[in-house]
């Protein structure tokens, strides 16, 4: 009993750890089959001992949220469901009823509120009680009506996801992608949870409905297909569903998998519900389930191979991932020879070497995981060199987590996130240099740095020799590259990355200094504290970057091969000169925090990003929040405006004038 009770204290914190990591800091500390078989493993202790400890994820949902979005609490808590990898327990659990069989997806679950016709409220689902609120970049998802012809109050639930093909395509050009989204679900999760709905926007987020929570006075015929139905005829896309029952769901089932391989939608099983609303209601719910539906997960095929070697590959963050090579086994009709081991952390607990006999499986039938090593001969020949640049390797410790890393700030791989950032829209906008384009351009030598993408005809014969390119496509990129050569002097201050200064700050330090790049170059920490939303960090990072002898020399080549616009002049009454405004929270009356921005600095203002002594108005349609920005603002005096209020601000200022 001792032993058993040591256990489920050890397994708490196992799977407690490994959700909170991957619900809240979107990253990955431990496989699915392994958490699900140390949750089975828990569950069936905590039945046999009749205990059931504080925190346990069999009872407790999720974690509290940690942002500065505004939160909310749920009016109904959302649960988790029970779970079954069995066809027979889907049929003795939906017995003599008819069921409805759908997708399991894998996204961000959201909760939206409609009133009068009109979007009115999302919310995350967050840890069940307590959820995010996210209206304004729900405005944003790319298939959801924001205007319905039902007048009544509609709260429905539902997924955010962002489909695998554009998940391939903005990996391909979002900084820091490879380092931060490992799969289309934290994507999804670091999109739909922004402080910049723009961001959302650009994202290509999609709602998938799952759930009609409540439609009064609409007559379902006390039926789940009729709600689906219904809610498709107000505009929105549903979950893909079938019906089926005991004699058809074994078959229902398969239907779903031969749809795994080329189905866009990221899903990890399915939901079966009772389609029988009033019957589904009746059997209430348990401390964490509901009754009226039961998620299933597809036993995974598992092979069993030899390990050949762990393979390391170099990211641009310099981070080091290994990867386990074996011998090729068949799975879910395909061939697979590699599959990711995530960190030094997850390698070590497998204790895997060179021989060893592992077991592999695709997690969701689709990504290759190792499932367990049979012969555990220990983790060896962890590389004291990075593979890209030869450059030393260091072993951190981040969350506690172990990873490798390169510590040569010139490495090659990491390279292609700060080329990545410069030909970004929002820095040069170099259209067609690709993060895959950048790869193979650094790769070959012909980039090694800024400079020398306006010098790419020194290599024109071999680019036109590189699969995928062609005359048209070296004539179409030389194009882009010439248009990006007249530029702004803040577009070029925010593509250099010096750290942490984004667009908006390279904007009010060009500002502050008169679009003097001489007098920015040699800029002390004093002066650019004295500068809205620039603190000692920042102003380190700056000092710092411009202190470092190469960087100059750098920046002098790239100089030579950019002309500038000229600085922008006042238009119009400047009212608010000399005010600087923070925004936070979601926006009604503005498309968008930039579109805000943009307002604000046309009639004179700065928009900065923190609550300090020198802000002049915090801008947050929930005046009376408990937020950190709101407390600041409380404890400094600074007025705290709505949009409403912003507006009759500028009305008063427009006629004082």
């Amino acid at each position: 009993m001792e032993e058993n009770l040591k256990r489920m204290k050890e397994l708490t914190e196992l799977l407690g750890n490994a959700a909170r990591a991957y619900y809240q800091e979107d990253r990955e500390i431990m496989s699915n089959l392994e958490y699900d078989r140390l949750y089975d493993e828990l569950a069936a202790l905590e039945k046999e001992t009749g205990t059931v400890f504080a925190g346990s994820p069999t009872r407790k949902v999720g974690y509290e949220v940690l942002s500065e979005l505004p939160k909310e609490r749920h009016e109904r808590p959302m649960l988790s469901l029970n779970k079954t990898k069995e066809i027979e327990d889907l049929k003795e659990w939906l017995g003599t009823q008819k069921g409805i069989l759908s997708w399991k997806m894998d996204g961000l679950t959201v909760v939206l509120t409609y009133e009068d016709g009109i979007l009115a409220k999302a919310v995350t689902r967050g840890n069940g009680e307590i959820g995010e609120v996210i209206t304004g970049n729900a405005k944003t998802f790319v298939n959801l009506p924001l205007s319905i012809p039902y007048k009544g109050l509609l709260i429905l639930r539902g997924e955010a996801v962002i489909t695998y093909s554009d998940f391939k395509k903005l990996n391909a050009v979002i900084g820091d992608a490879d380092a931060k989204y490992k799969n289309p679900r934290n994507l999804c999760s670091g999109s739909v949870r922004q402080l910049n709905s723009e961001i959302t926007a650009q994202r290509n987020v999609r709602f998938m409905a799952f759930s009609l929570v409540d439609a009064a006075g609409v007559d379902f015929k006390n039926s789940r297909t009729e709600q689906f139905i219904w809610l498709r005829s107000l505009g929105f896309e549903t979950v893909e569903f079938q019906e089926t029952d005991t004699t058809a769901i074994a078959e229902a089932v398969h239907a779903f998998e031969e749809k795994i391989d080329h189905y866009d939608i990221p899903s990890d099983g399915l939901v079966l519900a009772y389609d029988d609303l009033a019957y589904g209601a009746s059997l209430g719910r348990t401390a964490k389930f509901p009754r009226d539906s039961i998620a299933f997960k597809w036993a995974d095929e598992k092979q069993e191979t030899t390990l050949s070697y762990i393979e390391w590959s170099a990211s641009r963050t310099g981070l080091i991932n290994p990867i386990a090579v074996f011998a090729p086994v068949e799975l879910e009709g395909t061939t697979v020879s590699r599959a990711s081991v995530h960190n030094l952390s997850i390698l070590e607990g497998l204790e895997l070497g060179a021989g060893d006999r592992i077991t592999v499986y695709k997690a969701n039938m689709i990504i290759p995981q190792i499932a367990e090593n049979q012969t555990r001969s220990g983790v060896t020949d962890i590389p004291k060199t990075c593979p890209v640049c030869g450059g030393a390797t260091e072993i951190r410790n981040v969350n506690d987590v172990k990873a490798l890393y390169c510590t040569n700030p010139d490495c090659q791989a990491k390279k292609i996130k700060s080329f990545a950032l410069f030909v970004s829209r929002d820095a040069l906008n170099i259209d067609g240099l690709s993060e895959m384009t950048l790869e193979k351009f650094i790769a070959a030598g012909f980039i090694k740095e800024f400079a020398d993408i306006f010098h790419l005809e020194r290599h024109r014969e071999s680019i036109i020799k590189m699969e995928g390119f062609g005359e048209k496509s070296y004539e179409n990129l030389q194009a882009a590259v010439k248009t990006a050569s007249h530029t702004t002097l803040p577009r070029l201050i925010y593509g250099l990355g010096i750290a942490g200064i984004g667009l908006a700050n390279a904007k009010m330090i060009c500002k502050h200094l008169d679009y003097e790049l001489a007098a920015m170059r040699a800029a002390d920490e004093d002066e650019l504290c004295a500068i809205d939303g620039i603190g000692q960090v920042l102003a380190e990072a700056w000092v710092n970057y411009f202190q470092n002898e190469k960087n100059n020399e750098m920046l002098d080549r790239l100089l030579a091969e950019l002309t500038f616009e000229p600085k922008p002049q006042p238009e119009g009454e400047q009212p608010f000169a000399g005010k600087t405004f923070v925004i936070t929270g979601s926006l009604s009356h503005f498309a968008s925090r930039k579109e805000l921005q943009e307002r604000i600095e046309s009639l004179g203002g700065k928009a900065a990003g923190s609550v300090s002594a020198k802000t002049s108005y915090l801008i947050n349609n929930d005046v009376t929040s408990n937020s950190s920005k709101n407390k600041k603002a409380r404890e400094l005096g600074i007025p705290i405006l709505s949009e409403e209020d912003f507006l009759k601000l500028t009305e008063e200022k427009d006629n004082a004038d």
